[in-house]
């Protein structure tokens, strides 16, 4: 069963839509290179998610602050056959914790919070969480950005998909009805284990000393200044509608070994999830992102003083520094090759290094690296999860390759 739908020609709506775009909003400039092996990845890129039946998909380079190539496959929307194109929205899902992490460590700057305060201080709801090793006052803020709390992964732990259940928890008292029932799951601070309610928690952190929601805090101190002027979180806005990707996902009938392809539509209810995963944007806003992350201002002085404002690249270095290996066995032989930072993770692959985050939520799936050597960074996006996702996989590793060279 061919769940792709018709095949766009590769690049077709680049060359139709993206010319004003990207020379107006990222510089684009044609004497540039492109993108190492961009043929060859563009290829692989059509091929794998063909294969594994994605609907739509969208890949962009960045070297040195710039688009210098991007490329789209497939469709936003299968039904209408609306083709993905440069200013689709995606959804980013836990690639938003960075932003999260990034508000924290700015009102750490200001002195108004240490990474090393217990996270009670500021949430004393969680003294109702069981903790066996000790004082819950043990779990300090730099845990929480790092993984390393002891706090479960889901925040939402007993759905069973009943059509009357919300896809995630809708209001801040429905997660402290939940605390009595839960467990610390190993001492703070000993391993790493990822926690999505984790940065709910840090942004009641954020709501409580700034007196803003999270995501209006987001959108001040983060997004307005770096001009991610189509960024947004919860549901589309009515001007921006016509750009929303629908998501996708594939299950596979245990019986007859066939694949079936739901739509999902283009929105829905992160609830209280969003400061985890909530970020809706293009990647033309993702790009912006990306070329902040690895301080390329391009010699342009204003540039560099919002990039400040936002966050001193410092802070970067800071928290894209290794602490806890993704996967313990691998590391007591010494052979991770996943770490995790301060909200970042970082990949090693033989000498080189990168640092990003992967997003997964809905139907929509997505990642970001940056190479911090060299200033190489890379966003793809796809609206469809699916029953095997090697896909996925694929075009990370050689996403990863193409930023690794110079």
């Amino acid at each position: 069963m061919n769940l792709s739908g018709p095949r766009l020609k590769p690049g077709v709506c680049a060359v139709a839509c993206a010319g004003f775009l990207f020379a107006s909003q990222l510089h684009l400039e044609a004497q540039t290179p492109a993108a190492p092996n961009w043929r060859a990845f563009t290829q692989l890129f059509d091929t794998a998610s063909a294969r594994e039946g994605i609907v739509g998909a969208s890949v962009v380079f960045v070297r040195g602050g710039v688009v210098t190539a991007q490329h789209q496959f497939g469709f936003a929307d299968r039904a209408k056959g609306k083709p993905v194109t440069p200013r689709t929205i995606f959804h980013f899902a836990s690639i938003t914790k960075t932003l999260t992490a990034i508000a924290i460590m700015q009102l750490r700057d200001r002195g108004l919070v240490s990474l090393d305060d217990p996270v009670v201080k500021y949430v004393p709801e969680l003294r109702l969480v069981h903790d066996a090793y000790g004082s819950i006052d043990s779990v300090t803020i730099r845990m929480l950005l790092s993984h390393s709390s002891g706090f479960q992964n889901p925040t939402w732990p007993w759905t069973q998909g009943k059509p009357w259940e919300p896809f995630e928890p809708t209001e801040w008292a429905q997660l402290v009805a939940m605390l009595p029932y839960e467990e610390l799951l190993f001492k703070p601070g000993s391993r790493f284990s990822y926690s999505n309610p984790g940065f709910i928690y840090l942004a009641r952190i954020i709501e409580k000393l700034t007196g803003d929601p999270w995501e209006t805090y987001v959108q001040k101190n983060i997004f307005s200044p770096l001009d991610l002027s189509r960024s947004y979180f919860g549901v589309t806005p009515y001007y921006a509608a016509a750009g929303r990707s629908h998501n996708y996902s594939i299950s596979r009938d245990s019986a007859s070994g066939r694949d079936s392809l739901t739509d999902n539509g283009p929105d829905f209810d992160p609830g209280i999830t969003i400061p985890n995963g909530g970020w809706n944007a293009p990647l033309t806003d993702v790009a912006k992102y990306l070329a902040f992350l690895a301080n390329a201002a391009r010699g342009d002085t204003a540039l560099e003083n919002r990039y400040n404002v936002v966050l001193p690249h410092r802070d970067f270095e800071e928290m894209w520094r290794a602490r806890f290996p993704t996967n313990s066995e691998n590391a007591s032989h010494g052979s991770a090759e996943e770490w995790m930072g301060m909200s970042f993770f970082i990949i090693r692959r033989g000498t080189k290094t990168f640092v990003g985050h992967t997003g997964e939520q809905a139907g929509f799936t997505s990642f970001i690296y940056v190479n911090p050597v060299n200033g190489n960074a890379v966003v793809a996006a796809f609206n469809t999860l699916t029953s095997r996702p090697s896909a996925f996989r694929i075009i990370r590793e050689a996403a990863l390759q193409m930023i690794a060279q110079k």
